[in-house]
């Protein structure tokens, strides 16, 4: 039996759309031969669709596109299409102008970033159906992952000579290698080929890889789609592809294109702008802009003050030279002098913080006047270390609309930079070279502040995306003053987080809707200290 798995990139609430989309790659996979046709879950509606599910009309509404897929899907192929069904995350098999079955998922994810039992109800039975003489079972997503659980082991009894897995797996660092093994060990555990299919593309904070793959009797990958673009993985005849070599840091930058282009374009914006300070974050997010928007939807403004240095003016003229970007140059001096003027008569005139932050909320304001009348999206230049340990302004450079690397630690920031002057050198290399700096007040330097970035970010990995507390990480051997600066900056800035524009997860755990913190809260994680 000839099999096609189509990589979809559908948009959220699109209904339409996705199954114009749907309808028109299924007809060209049957032309190609395809006998069986898989498509992700909820390929339909878009993944994940949230509260929409608990709205009866929309519910209605993708039942009437079902009726029209039964009716405009090639008659002669099995489709397996994701969709929502009553209140059930479902696949649906069409054959012959008709649905020939429903499955509906059993194992419902409700950790990280996934809320499904928030809406959705959960399966209780497997489904089989026949096509062509083989026995064709079927799991969605999260069914897969539990070896051990109700979905395989009910399937494993029906004895199936095919399985399929619908999905829409995000994201983040490792998740490949999870994944493989994960649908490697049910394929040898069921003893039956296993035909994995993903979603791809971007949706708010998520992005999806696509890597569709195909797996024999012993779990071995027979044939396996590319990551991050859409794609039809056809069986037999697709080639299997030698292993890719490790390259992590084109893979981040990937999805952060990929991420930022889908928002983007989902959302309707012609263009975006970045405040670019001659500093390593921002040139990462401009860089990461044009190469996935290309340089005529993206304009740049520097917005300098008396603090900043002429070597940064320098590298941000040079870096929105480099990527021939619009440029625009605002002076902030003469706007603070006219604030500070006035606010001196309400506060004490000796300089501190609140000038500093003065100084951000005066360009946070300036660029999301520039947004306001132009229509642009402003992309902010917080990096996951910052935003971490609040070293970031509310209402100034946390103002936008997206933020790009809001998930990137510091570090990391450092190593995409260095990759992307590899493939052509646009970045400055004054800019990766220099210490970081705010440049809120003479002579500044992230350090006046914080430990390192290269002691802080494993502190913020070990407690933010491992969960361990203070004693575990000095057990570790983390620095003690670091450890405890560091759990209380974060724990401290859970508002600052509340109250920022979201961005692209890449790591296991991202803050927002991956990492849910109360705001008011005296827990700090050790009765040792």
């Amino acid at each position: 039996m000839n099999t096609a798995l189509i990589q979809l990139n559908p948009t959220v609430g699109a209904l339409q759309q996705n199954a114009d989309q749907i309808i028109s790659k299924a007809w060209k996979a049957s032309q190609n031969g395809a006998q069986l046709i898989v498509l992700p879950e909820l390929a339909l509606c878009g993944y994940p669709p949230e509260d929409l599910i608990l709205r009866p009309h929309f519910i209605t509404d993708c039942e009437k596109q079902l009726q029209r897929l039964a009716n405009e899907l090639p008659a002669s192929v099995f489709c397996v299409v994701g969709a929502p069904v009553d209140r059930f995350n479902a696949a649906v098999v069409f054959h012959g102008k008709k649905q020939i079955g429903i499955y509906r998922k059993m194992l419902l994810p409700n950790y990280g970033v996934f809320d499904e039992q928030r809406v959705f109800n959960a399966g209780t039975k497997p489904f089989t159906f026949e096509a062509f003489g083989t026995k064709v079972g079927i799991h969605i997503c999260e069914d897969s992952w539990r070896i051990e659980g109700e979905a395989c082991r009910t399937l494993a009894a029906e004895n199936p000579d095919l399985v399929i897995n619908i999905s829409a797996s995000p994201y983040h660092r490792g998740k490949r290698e999870e994944r493989e093994n994960a649908f490697s060990t049910v394929a040898k555990t069921l003893g039956a080929p296993l035909l994995f299919c993903n979603q791809v593309g971007g949706q708010d904070e998520l992005v999806f890889d696509g890597g569709s793959m195909a797996f024999d009797t012993d779990g071995n990958v027979s044939a396996r789609a590319p990551f991050f673009e859409e794609y039809t993985l056809e069986q037999p005849g697709t080639p299997v592809p030698p292993p890719l070599p490790s390259q992590p840091l084109k893979e981040i930058y990937t999805a952060l294109k990929l991420g930022l282009r889908d928002y983007v374009e989902k959302n309707g914006f012609k263009k975006t702008v970045v405040a670019v300070s001659g500093g390593i974050d921002s040139a990462l997010v401009l860089a990461l802009a044009v190469d996935a928007l290309g340089k005529n939807r993206v304009a740049a403004v520097t917005m300098p003050s008396q603090y900043t240095s002429t070597e940064t003016l320098s590298d941000a003229e040079e870096l929105a030279t480099n990527f021939d970007v619009e440029f625009h140059t605002i002076p902030i001096l003469p706007i603070f002098g006219k604030f500070t003027d006035e606010l001196s008569k309400v506060w004490n005139p000796a300089p501190g913080l609140a000038e500093e932050n003065l100084q951000a909320r005066i360009r946070g304001t300036l660029i999301m006047a520039m947004s306001n009348k132009n229509g642009w999206l402003v992309l902010t230049t917080g990096n996951k270390s910052e935003i971490a340990v609040g070293y970031c302004t509310l209402y100034g450079d946390m103002a936008g609309g997206f933020a790009v690397i809001k998930d990137v630690p510091k570090t990391l920031v450092f190593d995409l930079c260095r990759w992307r002057n590899e493939q052509s050198i646009v970045i400055p290399p004054t800019t990766i070279e220099r210490p970081p700096s705010a440049e809120l007040r003479p002579d500044q330097q992230d350090t006046d502040s914080l430990p390192p970035y290269e002691i802080l970010d494993p502190i913020l990995e070990a407690y933010v995306e491992k969960d361990l507390g203070i004693d575990a990480m000095l057990a570790a051997g983390f620095d003690k003053a670091a450890v405890l600066q560091a759990v209380r900056l974060v724990d401290l800035s859970e508002y600052k987080r509340r109250q920022g524009p979201p961005g692209i997860k890449i790591t296991p755990k991202a803050f927002g809707r991956d990492r849910r913190m109360p705001i008011t809260n005296r827990y700090r994680g050790s009765i040792n200290i």
